[in-house]
């Protein structure tokens, strides 16, 4: 697979998250962040082919590579439990989300208000590299991921260190500015068709749901979401923190 553009060839490199087999640059175009990423990529031992234009777009199925792409591996994850042991985490948890630029911008949130890991189901849409880094910015690269068969055992298996689990549900639920988020937590949000499985609900601490300025009766997208819960959170912290 491939990922295409400065921004997502420098998250690859820099995060270690996935092997790099090659990476292509045009052998006509020079930036700063070329220069950087082929110093980078000596470093690391990871090899650089110089390509014509027209043979670069053959190589990153397109023309929006800006010059630059790289042949990658799998996504490299993590024990959930390497995520739980870590200083007051903040987790998120992403089941059932249709699109990947949608569950890329999610990612883009969650690791720009200073999330600490992430959890996602076996069948998620980090194989969707190309789409996946570039819709995060990089973040979804640099971001602590474990993925994980069961999310209801999961979820059981962070109760021993002490995280409580908040579903983004509006059943039976309390308004985000009025519950305490400062705590190690784990917000766990589904996407707008289907959204999160009884497994993660009946195994929760409780839900908590946006409240809306208007009359308005659908859900956000799961970007939209993701974005109002992670910079609460953040709030909530520093918050606390300052305080």
């Amino acid at each position: 697979m491939t990922v295409e553009g400065a921004i997502s060839v420098k998250a690859v490199l820099l995060s270690g998250s996935r092997t790099i087999e090659e990476i292509y640059i045009d052998k006509k175009k020079k930036t700063k962040d070329f220069s950087f990423i082929i110093r980078e990529a000596e470093k690391r031992g990871v090899k650089i082919v110089f390509l014509d234009k027209d043979e670069l777009s053959e190589v990153a199925n397109g023309r929006t590579h800006g010059g630059i792409a790289a042949k990658v591996g799998e996504r490299v994850f993590i024990d959930p439990e390497q995520l739980f042991a870590v200083k007051n985490p903040f987790i998120a948890l992403l089941e059932g989300i249709e699109d990947p630029y949608n569950f890329g911008d999610s990612l883009r949130s969650f690791y720009a208000a200073g999330a600490t890991g992430l959890i996602v189901p076996k069948r998620n849409w980090l194989d969707a590299a190309s789409t996946v880094v570039k819709a995060s910015a990089g973040a979804s690269e640099f971001l602590p991921t474990a993925s994980c068969e069961d999310l209801g055992e999961v979820i059981n298996l962070s109760k021993k260190y002490g995280i409580k689990t908040f579903c983004a549900e509006r059943c039976n639920a309390v308004p985000l500015y009025n519950k305490d988020l400062t705590c190690p937590l784990i917000i766990a949000i589904g996407g707008e068709l289907r959204g999160l499985s009884r497994k993660i609900t009946d195994n929760s601490d409780g839900n908590v749901f946006i409240p809306y300025g208007s009359q308005f009766r659908n859900a956000l997208s799961a970007s939209g979401a993701s974005a109002v819960f992670a910079f609460e959170i953040m709030r909530q912290r520093q918050q606390k923190d300052d305080g």
